[in-house]
């Protein structure tokens, strides 16, 4: 535990001390609320500026979690993830150190900006949906961790991961119905994003954002807060139920990973270039 609490607290502190991240982190999520609110206007969504404000939340937290990748890259180009290997530490703990410090960061954020949302208006009824919304907001921010830690570790040259990086999480974004409202994308792409975990992580913080677990069927199919395929019914339970398997089948995965990646193939070379062995 001493280990996983020390690469906790190093990621935390490095995140900490980067004051423009803190800055942007305030000013972007208001700047899309602005821009997006509109935009859900016209997918005749009720309340559109709370609706967009919790589909912010959500994909901050998803892109912090997804940032473990980029600082374990980082940390095998820097040598620092060597040192690490060195001492007699299990790799397992160095996994769980990076996903929870992740997980950490992505909920702070996402907290920072529920408060923010407060005073323009966002109120709940009930003493326990702040709390459930914690809880999913780390559920989620574990899942994509690990889902972030199998990436940085099954591409391990800094170039290439850049390119992977941008073409996994650029659909995952744009598909999920935070930026633009499921019911206008054309029919090819709504059938893609039924394959997106983060069209259900989206659907399901909404739902528990705003409070409207009790709305029927028809009601949350207006909303885009749950999915039809057929004659099958998604209901935000449902889905966070796909994310949570969704988070299981990668956490072992980036677990299994990490362990066996052999970070002896990253050599530094003069003038602190990394050479990437294949």
């Amino acid at each position: 535990m001493r280990i996983i609490a020390a690469l906790w607290f190093r990621n935390v502190k490095l995140f900490a001390r980067n004051r423009v991240q803190l800055v942007l982190m305030f000013i972007m999520p208001f700047f899309y609320l602005y821009l997006l609110s509109t935009i859900f206007k016209s997918a005749y969504i009720s309340n559109p500026i709370h609706y967009v404000l919790a589909g912010i939340v959500i994909i901050v937290v998803f892109q912090t979690s997804l940032n473990i990748a980029t600082s374990t890259i980082d940390d095998i180009v820097s040598g620092y993830m060597k040192e690490i290997l060195v001492s007699p530490v299990k790799r397992i703990q160095i996994a769980i150190g990076q996903i929870l410090s992740s997980t950490t960061i992505a909920t702070f954020q996402g907290i920072l900006i529920l408060i923010v949302g407060y005073f323009i208006g966002m109120r709940y009824t009930s003493l326990l949906t702040p709390i459930a919304i914690i809880a999913s907001m780390i559920l989620i921010g574990l899942v994509f961790s690990s889902f972030g830690l199998f990436i940085a570790t099954c591409v391990k040259n800094a170039q290439t991961f850049q390119i992977v990086s941008i073409a996994v999480t650029t659909p995952i974004t744009f598909l999920c119905g935070v930026y633009v409202p499921l019911s206008l994308l054309p029919n090819g792409l709504a059938i893609l994003a039924l394959f997106n975990p983060m069209t259900y992580a989206t659907a399901f913080f909404r739902t528990l954002s705003l409070e409207k677990m009790s709305l029927s069927q028809d009601q949350l199919l207006a909303e885009q807060l749950a999915f039809q395929i057929g004659h099958f019914f998604i209901t935000p339970q449902m889905s966070i139920i796909l994310v949570l398997l969704f988070g299981i089948l990668f956490l072992m995965l980036s677990t299994i990973a990490f362990t066996k990646v052999d970070f002896s193939l990253i050599k530094r070379a003069n003038g602190h270039k990394d050479i990437f062995q294949q």
